[in-house]
């Protein structure tokens, strides 16, 4: 479409335009869904017709100014909440009119001008159709920003601080912010009586005192304040400021109560996940404190037998020696077996003290400690066992220590009873941040789920509780006639 031709369309169009826009009021009433269109309304309708063009052209205006202010006029009829096809139809009514007219009073210039309309009206309808995809848009990716950032944030504050940006890039806005109300904010009733309903507030306003950043005042040229309310309650405001004189659409307000609802239960929703991150922690706590305390209760346990019961035990059996050896002939048989008695439970105590609280972990480190638990499983179990060390060459705390412990001690007292294996392999091994413990069998296996699921399956859940409150990761494998392979990565850098 040549400059020439459209500057001769417009020469002709010029004289008719008064009454071709007032017909447009007509047809903007009658294609409305609602039969009201407003100033507003027909403003923006005005400005994308061919004699809107014609108005640019004769003002000596280039043609992409026109196709500029079609963008512009159409996103905002998107944001009135017109239609697109209701646009549609306005137009083609007005070019309607326009070709009658052209026809009645240029009967020798119609064929050329009817085609320079037809061109126009074929691209205005490209742009204003590419200008509510733009709105649309937008819209999807406003939605689409706020639930990424819900799902990202770590926390309330994080929260609010992701939505400002995304909401204030989305209105177009100079600045924005999030402010939440607790139920005592030090404001007055009437106060908050006016800020629960939307406002436009001018620059320089008595209503300016409303925006509640007070570093915004004085440096915008208009505001915006939505409220949010959670069961009925004031809970929040959303404060926008703009460079310029701008009052929302009604499409925009529709969106800010949305965005609205989204922010507040986007921040309920992190709310109680930083309560329920608060309570596992505090769980964890717990159950670290119940750890250490069951630990120190053994540890009492243990050197009580050691201190009382096996001391008096190794008393006795030595007086049951002795009295063996100065008897008659026909008691020693019968001291004999009370001093094997006497041993035999002198080895037991020994065994239970040792299952009690590990002091080869204490005394001898971690690797001597396992070589030494390893030896007595020989000797339970008719099993190969192989072993493979490389440990950590430093002394780690006793808390880690005991933990690696206690999670290849139920390791083996798993495979004893229930594993029916034939051979067994353990390594651990270590680098400068991080230990390896793993422990497998080829014996009868397990479905690890329904396994960890029985309420009784505290060994396998006590395993996983210990090694994660130290921050690693216990993962057990297994299936049915395939073994069992439990693999324990523990980070002891920060021990």
């Amino acid at each position: 479409m040549d400059r020439a031709s459209l500057e001769r369309f417009a020469r002709v169009v010029q004289p008719h335009l008064r009454r071709l826009d007032a017909a447009l009021g007509r047809q903007l009433k009658a294609v409305l869904a609602d039969g009201a269109g407003d100033a507003r309304q027909l403003k923006a309708m005005s400005a994308i017709t061919p004699g809107a063009a014609a108005r640019l052209l004769n003002a000596g205006r280039p043609t992409a100014d026109f196709f500029e202010q079609v963008a512009n006029n159409s996103r905002r009829l998107a944001k009135l909440n017109i239609p697109p096809m209701e646009v549609v139809d306005a137009l083609r009514q007005y070019d309607g009119e326009l070709d009658g007219l052209l026809a009645k009073r240029y009967a020798r210039q119609h064929a050329a001008l009817a085609a320079v309309a037809r061109q126009l009206h074929f691209q205005i309808l490209l742009a204003v159709n590419h200008a509510y995809y733009e709105v649309r848009e937008a819209e999807t990716q406003a939605f689409y920003g706020l639930l990424r950032a819900e799902m990202e944030a770590t926390g309330l504050e994080d929260l609010l601080r992701r939505f400002v940006p995304i909401l204030t890039r989305t209105f177009r806005a100079q600045a924005g912010r999030i402010i939440p109300l607790a139920e005592n904010a030090p404001l007055a009733s009437r106060v908050l009586k006016r800020l629960a309903h939307p406002l436009y507030i001018a620059a320089g306003s008595a209503e300016e005192a409303l925006i509640l950043d007070r570093a915004m005042h004085g440096v915008y040229q208009s505001y915006w304040s939505i409220p949010f309310f959670w069961e009925g309650r004031l809970t929040g405001l959303i404060q926008f400021g703009f460079p310029k004189a701008y009052r929302w659409l009604p499409r925009e307000l529709d969106l800010l109560n949305a965005f609205a609802e989204r922010c507040l239960r986007g921040a309920e929703r992190a709310r109680l996940m930083q309560d329920l991150a608060s309570r596992e922690e505090q769980v964890r706590s717990l159950a670290a404190h119940l750890l250490r305390g069951e630990e120190e209760e053994r540890r009492r346990i243990s050197r009580e037998l050691h201190d009382e019961a096996g001391q008096s035990l190794l008393f006795l059996r030595l007086h049951l020696e002795m009295l063996e050896k100065s008897a008659p002939a026909g008691m020693q048989a019968k001291l004999s077996e009370a001093r094997g008695v006497a041993e035999r439970i002198i080895g037991e105590i020994r065994r239970i003290i040792a299952a009690l609280h590990p002091s080869a972990v204490e005394e001898l480190g971690l690797a001597a400690a396992i070589r030494h638990l390893s030896a007595r499983f020989r000797k339970l179990y008719p099993m190969h066992l192989r072993l493979r060390l490389k440990p950590y060459e430093a002394r780690l705390s006793r808390e880690i220590e005991t933990t690696i412990y206690r999670v290849v001690q139920e390791c083996y007292q798993n495979i004893g009873k229930h594993s029916g294996a034939s051979r067994v392999n353990l390594l651990m091994r270590s680098t400068d941040t991080l230990l390896e413990l793993n422990v497998e069998d080829d014996g009868v296996g397990f479905e690890v789920e329904r396994a960890v699921a029985q309420p009784e399956s505290f060994g396998l859940k006590g395993m996983r509780e210990r090694v994660a409150l130290m921050g690693g990761h216990l993962e057990i494998r297994s299936m049915p006639g395939q073994g069992t392979r439990i693999a324990m990565r523990l980070p002891i850098s920060d021990h």
